[in-house]
């Protein structure tokens, strides 16, 4: 059976590729997950009272907003959020 432009014409296409498929197609090899040593600050654990925790910072909203920080405890490995 042979198509001609009128028969494919107006018709929809559609496929799933996935990020493995892209790796492979471009030839990159999977990269690990590396662990990232965190900053410490003394704040105080709400779960366990300890006085440090470990803390990263993300920007969760728009521009004009502040900043949104992070925190895990470094004994109970709590995890807590300051706006």
């Amino acid at each position: 059976m042979s198509l001609s432009s009128s028969d494919i014409k107006g018709k929809e296409i559609s496929y799933t590729i996935s990020a493995e498929d892209i790796r492979r197609e471009l030839g990159i090899d999977l990269i690990e997950e590396q662990k990232v040593q965190l900053s410490k600050v003394n704040k105080t654990c709400e779960k366990c009272g300890h006085g440090e925790a470990a803390f990263y910072t993300r920007q969760m909203r728009s521009a004009d907003e502040g900043q949104t920080t992070f925190y895990t405890c470094t004994r109970c490995g709590h995890q807590f959020q300051e706006n």
